[in-house]
Parts: structure tokens; sequence; C-alpha cells
């Protein structure tokens, strides 16, 4: 599984590209930038060099970084990372899991999530006591399959509870003996 993060951060909501208005490579009359830039050839290093730098200072850059993973985008420089330099985060992305987006979901903002955050989401609510209605509403699905997911949750925690040994033995305990103080000696 990918890192996880507890920071609070905006993320991007579904649908959402405003963020690209505030990004360094939108080119405007004042901010003239070429977009062939953010394109180079594997070897055109001084062009690397220069993407990589406007990326740096780029207020939006965490949002442009997970609209290409998110979206699926292997083209160009992203977020400040090159095609080679994302490939692994685009293996890991369904694994990813960010709490943040989590809460996030869980307090109504619609924001795009992966398969294990989605299926965090799933516990959170529960554990919460959010309705299977809410539930529907927050990943955008049908209420039958929050029922069903609500449903498999809980057939999952009922069979870890099982398989959990009714009782412990203590380690003071010994062939069903109770231990005391003066067995053990004492401490050099």
């Amino acid at each position: 599984m990918t890192s996880t993060t507890n920071s609070p951060a905006r993320h991007r909501s579904l649908g959402d590209h405003t963020w690209q208005a505030d990004a360094i490579c939108h080119s405007t009359e004042y901010n003239p930038v070429d977009p062939e830039i953010f394109f180079p050839e594997p070897d055109e290093t001084d062009k690397i060099t220069a993407a990589k730098a406007l990326c740096g200072q780029c207020p939006v850059r965490r949002a442009c970084l997970d609209a290409a993973l998110e979206g699926g985008t292997t083209d160009g420089i992203r977020g400040g990372l090159t095609e080679e330099e994302r490939g692994p985060l685009h293996e890991k992305i369904a694994d990813r899991l960010d709490y943040s987006r989590v809460n996030d979901t869980i307090a109504g903002r619609d924001v795009h999530l992966t398969k294990t955050e989605r299926r965090a989401v799933v516990r959170a609510a529960f554990r919460h006591g959010v309705t299977e209605q809410r539930l529907a509403w927050l990943l955008k699905i049908t209420e039958e399959h929050a029922q069903k997911l609500y449903r498999e949750l809980r057939r999952a925690l009922r069979n870890r509870d099982l398989n959990q040994p009714a009782t412990t033995t203590s380690p003071s305990e010994v062939g069903g003996e109770r231990l005391v103080r003066e067995d053990f000696g004492t401490a050099a």
C-alpha cells in the first residue's frame, strides 16, 4: 500500500478543473509559457529541467499530479514529475489510502477516491453510523449497492470476530495453575 497521510489538504472535487487557471504552466498575456516544454523527449534534459523548475513554483502542483494519476495521463511532465517518475505511482494509484480524502468524503465533499479509499469510506461511514442512503449519496451509488456494501462489511466484521480466540491465556498461567510473584524469584 502506498503512503497514507492525515494532513489537511484541498482535494480536487469530481469534475473540478478550476485549479488549471492557477497553474504556472497556464499561459497568459503576462506569463507566456510554451506548452511544448512540458512534453520533452527523454533526452531533452534542458526542457525537463525548465519544466520541473516551473512546476516547483506552482501552487496547484498536487492537484495537477492527482489529476494526471487519477485520469491515467501518462504523457508529459505533470505535477513536477516526468512520465518515468510517475510510472510507479500510476501502478499503485488503486492502492492509495489518504485518510484526508476519506474524511473529506465523509464530510460530504465530492473527492476522487481510489478503490482502497472507497473501502475505507464504507468502514468509516459504518463506524460513524452513517445511513445507507447517505453512503449511497457520498459514493454516488444506488441505495441497494450501499446496502450490499454494509452487508458485506458486517459479514467481514462478524467473521473476523468469530476467528478471534474466545479466551486468551495469561502469560502468568502455566498448565492451568495461576502463578504468583513468589514463583518467579527476584530480578538481578
